[in-house]
């Protein structure tokens, strides 16, 4: 293994998001020689109170885009490494419009490149698992960092794009980079936009959740928490230029998780509505994480899904001022696409 890469001074974009902002959480409790600058656009999904109470003397937010390289000139100068989250992330949002997610994505991401190479920053790209497309449910396979890339929504396909930009200054300019493409997250500061939260949210309300389609596409589940882990273990002794697929061996079923949601929350497990399906629905993302478990020795702590689940659903619970802002909008908008 090459020598570690112990950074001081970190961007962090996208760090008021919800797997952002846990990374920040996650660096001020496990490396206090750290500083992290979170750079945040503050869309609808970046929230500061997802890092607030952190020690401001380690964490400074800068409110601003990833496209505006003016900025990058002022802000980059003085760090040792970028870790980059920022990103449009949402499918439905992406079909809807996908004019958003190309700019963000891939224009930004072109942008946070060029800052690097010029101020000869390290730099770490958070993606996907969705750039592989999907696998059939009978299908024993999973994604390995070898699997082709068959991205099938315009999100997945504006994140395949930033991949291969970073896989391209890499080898061009010779960029310290690293990548890693990981699979779903669940935890505490997700937006009730997405899956999990959005099932916790409406049974609080006593409104009956939705489920898409036929229940049965498989997702490969982490917490937020495993996924931070992973993503400074390869940014301190990843090799640079390697991609690292992370991922704990929890997949599931939609159907399984919203039961399982249902149950936690005390409700039957068929008190639940159908709708139709998402256009272009990947059925199956499965992770082999072999490579950096074997590699850079790292493993996840929260296996117990059951558990991770409920430590979930309590957040939700304690927290409703946090996400309670948000909820009337995003049901609205829901409610229009007929979900």
């Amino acid at each position: 293994m090459s020598e570690a890469f112990e950074p001081k001074n970190i961007i962090v974009t996208g760090g008021c998001g919800f797997i952002g902002s846990n990374f920040v959480h996650h660096v001020v409790r496990e490396h206090p020689e750290v500083h992290v600058t979170v750079l945040d656009k503050l869309t609808y999904a970046g929230n500061p109170e997802n890092i607030a109470g952190l020690p401001e003397d380690r964490v400074e937010l800068v409110v601003g885009d990833i496209c505006d390289a003016e900025l990058l000139d002022r802000l980059v100068p003085g760090h040792d490494a970028i870790v980059h989250y920022a990103a449009e992330s949402h499918n439905d949002n992406s079909i809807a419009d996908p004019e958003p997610f190309v700019q963000t994505n891939v224009v930004g991401t072109f942008r946070l490149l060029e800052a690097c190479r010029k101020y000869d920053v390290r730099y770490h790209h958070v993606s996907t698992d969705e750039v592989y497309g999907d696998l059939a449910l009978d299908d024993p396979a999973r994604f390995t960092e070898e699997t082709p890339y068959r991205p099938s929504s315009p999100y997945s396909s504006s994140k395949a794009s930033s991949d291969m930009l970073v896989r391209a200054w890499t080898r061009t300019y010779g960029l310290r980079a690293t990548i890693s493409n990981c699979s779903n997250n669940y935890g505490p500061y997700q937006h009730v936009e997405k899956f999990i939260p959005r099932q916790i949210t409406n049974i609080i309300d006593g409104i009956r959740p939705k489920l898409y389609g036929d229940g049965k596409n498989v997702r490969d589940w982490i917490h937020t928490e495993d996924h931070s882990s992973a993503v400074w273990t390869i940014l301190t002794k990843g090799r640079v230029g390697e991609t690292y697929l992370i991922g704990a061996d929890g997949e599931k079923d939609n159907i399984t998780v919203l039961r399982a949601i249902l149950k936690a929350m005390g409700k039957p497990e068929d008190d639940f509505d159908w709708v139709r399906d998402r256009p272009g629905h990947d059925r199956r993302y499965a992770i082999d994480s072999t490579k950096l478990r074997r590699e850079l020795g790292w493993e996840p702590r929260h296996t117990d899904f059951e558990s991770g689940l409920e430590a979930t659903i309590a957040w939700y619970r304690e927290h409703e001022d946090w996400w309670r802002p948000a909820k009337a909008a995003t049901e609205a908008k829901y409610a229009k696409q007929g979900q």
